[in-house]
């Protein structure tokens, strides 16, 4: 039976993740969550431009798998949040976000009345094609809809306090690549402006009851943000599992190379 994101985390347990991006496939989640460990994948419409048949698909694997989803996008426009959700996403995560006002905006989008601005409608797999009632829906979704704010740009982080003191943000999620470019550390994922940073978000989630992801540089980087509380650790995305596995079959078939 599959778990949420937002029940994995309110136990304060780990929530390992995987990316879907280049290889937006059910065999790629399949070949997951056949490898276990995994409480669902994230799913990158920024870098990838996925449609929404893409997510509607990558969120059917899911389901059959026991595994949650939520989808990584620019906040451009309200539509395409509606659009990930009705797919049947179990959230959304604001990429590229500058204030704690455009993330407010982007929560608008998330949820319905009176808490957000998203528009009602019932077609979606998110209300069961109809199944559901609207004001039952309208509850169930603005309880249960997983809303994710990036951290990755020097005007969030400037304002990373008053985006964790946001209700209904689930979690913030750490870029350390846009954040490294950002503080002028381009890729330098040992450097103390990184992880001062770092630091001051993990204490901002702590003191709002936030809870805070990343995608780690290495292992040794995903060991130390876990002892700093971080509860949401992305392992690999598809291509680099990928790539992983192309070294790993010319390391074992080395005298062939």
């Amino acid at each position: 039976m599959s778990q949420h994101f937002k029940e994995i985390l309110a136990r304060n347990e780990l929530a390992r993740v995987f990316c879907v991006g280049r290889f937006p496939s059910t065999v790629t989640v399949d070949l997951f969550a056949l490898a276990g460990g995994f409480a669902g994948f994230w799913i990158d419409q920024e870098h990838v431009g996925l449609t929404w048949q893409d997510v509607q698909t990558l969120s059917v694997a899911a389901r059959a798998n026991g595994l949650d989803c939520f989808v990584r996008m620019a906040p451009t426009d309200y539509a395409t949040v509606t659009q990930n959700l009705e797919a049947g996403a179990g959230g959304v995560m604001a990429a590229q976000i500058h204030s704690a006002a455009q993330a407010e905006q982007f929560v608008q989008w998330c949820k319905f009345a009176p808490r957000g601005l998203r528009g009602l409608n019932t077609q979606g797999r998110d209300a069961n094609y109809t199944h559901k009632p609207p004001a039952q829906f309208a509850v169930d979704a603005n309880r249960e809809n997983f809303v994710a704010i990036q951290i990755e740009t020097l005007g969030s982080l400037n304002e990373v306090e008053q985006i964790a003191a946001l209700s209904d943000v689930d979690l913030l999620f750490v870029g350390p690549s846009d954040l490294s470019q950002a503080l002028g550390v381009l890729g330098q994922f040992d450097h103390p402006k990184l992880w001062e940073a770092i630091e001051r978000i993990a204490k901002a989630c702590q003191a709002h009851g936030k809870h805070w992801g990343v995608v780690p540089a290495d292992p040794k980087f995903a060991d130390r943000v876990y002892e700093m509380g971080c509860r949401m650790i992305s392992v690999t995305p598809d291509i680099r599992a990928l790539r992983l596995g192309i070294d790993a079959a010319k390391s074992a078939y080395r005298s062939l190379f």
